[in-house]
């Protein structure tokens, strides 16, 4: 019989009711047994989404007799007295809809971003709203809980954590499942050569939530039998190494061989940036691209030849829709529960239950400020590598340097990132121009100020600040 070891420990969860971010950290959460006993705040300030996640959160904890105490809270400042943990993923406003907006307005002057959510002026938008919201919870932590650990899940990743790790004395880890797109990748190049069995249909490593079961099929295979390390940026790390579990042979110079062998159609950008900077790029084409310099020409149009689409805003509204009413069935008791006993919190739950626990775990990838894990990047930066989780807390794994070239366009994102942080916490328009000039997806200044000045007047509900 196995024994489990418990350690009650308080968990806010800020944002419950996100469709698939609440469902997974919920059951993840609730399924523990090491946590049995402990306190779990579900936050979310919509009361109809507040109460289906509540009475799900009660349904699963009594069916799976997990012994939580469940609390519900509209304001996130009710909830943190005493905790350990906040967990959270907020968005500011109707996500699709502004999502579209932060791309439409830039394409008014003749500037098509590739994607628009992380980099880009779209990434730049993006952060801005949801920044203030951030730090108010980060604030508030210092007073109520200032020992907890901030688990963040909000996207612009590297500019959400950048804010916190340099504007507050919480300390904040940032997650984030992208690294599994790299192992996706090294297991349909090295298919043949390991024994992995891919699915029909896998065209890309696009954000398709189509696409998301068939690169499950193939995680599942490759993450058991090859050990990846990868760093760099979120949505822009590099592969370092990769070696066989089975005998610890380096299957970096066997990939690169088949990686090529593949059809020249399969993610086109990361091939292209694979064989011009020596390291492969772990995000795939769709997230990659918002980074780089050469994808936005209006004359040359790259996103057709590298076969860039754009975020589906409507499909995926749709399925949020569908989810909502999904977990709305499953706590009314009308549909079952079973799948949700194998959701993974993508790295919440191995993040509590181990610094909870004191016990030792090593994560493929988070994302801490930079110690100098990566020693070519900028110190205080925000970084993404593997890290140890254990009772002192999650520490980096050193990774070394980067190659120049890599470092070079690495270090531009961080500058990028980091004037977008402080033109948000200052409300420095001198400083939000500067980031957008910065940006490589932009390449006119006065474009530059026109795009700013734009989305500062559509957005100026959100971001109060530049109009003081």
């Amino acid at each position: 019989m196995v024994m489990h070891m418990t350690f009650p420990t308080k968990i806010v969860v800020i944002g419950a009711g996100s469709a698939s971010f609440g469902e997974n950290t919920l059951s993840a959460l609730v399924n523990s047994k090491k946590l049995k006993g402990s306190t779990l705040a579900l936050v979310d300030h919509n009361s109809d989404t507040l109460d289906t996640v509540k009475r799900l959160a009660e349904r699963l904890n009594r069916e799976w007799d997990s012994n939580l105490t469940i609390k519900a809270y509209k304001n996130h400042q009710d909830a943190l007295s005493g905790a350990s943990f906040v967990v959270s993923a907020i968005e500011v406003g109707a996500r699709e809809g502004l999502w579209r907006k932060d791309f439409e307005i830039p394409l008014k002057y003749g500037v098509r971003q590739p994607y628009a959510e992380n980099g880009g002026p779209g990434g730049f938008a993006h952060a801005a709203r949801n920044i203030g919201p951030v730090m108010q919870i980060a604030h508030d932590m210092e007073q109520a809980c200032p020992e907890a650990w901030y688990i963040n899940f909000t996207n612009p990743m590297i500019r959400i954590c950048d804010a916190i790790n340099r504007f507050s004395k919480i300390k904040a880890v940032g997650l984030c499942h992208q690294i599994y797109i790299g192992y996706t990748m090294v297991g349909i190049a090295l298919a043949k050569d390991l024994g992995f069995s891919i699915p029909e249909g896998i065209i890309g490593m696009h954000a398709d939530p189509m696409q998301a079961p068939l690169h499950t099929q193939v995680k599942t295979q490759v993450v058991p039998r090859v050990d990846i390390r990868a760093a760099g940026l979120n949505h822009f790390s590099w592969i370092i190494s990769i070696r066989d579990r089975q005998n610890g042979e380096d299957l970096y110079p066997l990939f690169r061989k088949r990686f090529f062998e593949l059809d020249p159609e399969f993610e086109p950008l990361t091939r292209r940036v694979f064989e011009a900077f020596g390291l492969f790029p772990v995000p795939g084409d769709s997230h990659l691209c918002e980074y780089l310099p050469w994808v936005s020409d209006p004359a040359t149009k790259p996103w057709e030849k590298y076969h860039l689409p754009l975020y589906d805003w409507d499909l995926n509204a749709a399925v949020r829709e569908f989810e909502h009413e999904r977990l709305k069935s499953m706590a009314d008791g009308e549909a079952t529960r079973d799948g949700l006993k194998d959701t993974d919190s993508e790295g919440a739950l191995e993040m509590i239950e181990n610094v909870a626990g004191a016990s030792t775990h090593y994560h493929l990838a988070a994302n801490l400020f930079n110690q100098g894990q990566i020693s070519n990047l900028p110190l205080g930066s925000t970084v993404e590598t593997p890290v140890v989780v254990d009772g002192g807390g999650i520490h980096p794994v050193l990774m070394g340097a980067f190659p120049d070239p890599v470092a070079e366009i690495l270090r531009r994102e961080v500058t990028v990132a980091q004037l977008c942080v402080e033109a948000a916490i200052e409300g420095s328009r001198e400083k939000a121009l500067q980031c957008l000039l910065l940006d490589p997806v932009v390449n006119d200044f006065e474009l530059a100020r026109k795009i700013l000045d734009d989305y500062l007047t559509s957005y100026r509900e959100y971001l109060p600040q530049f109009w003081n």
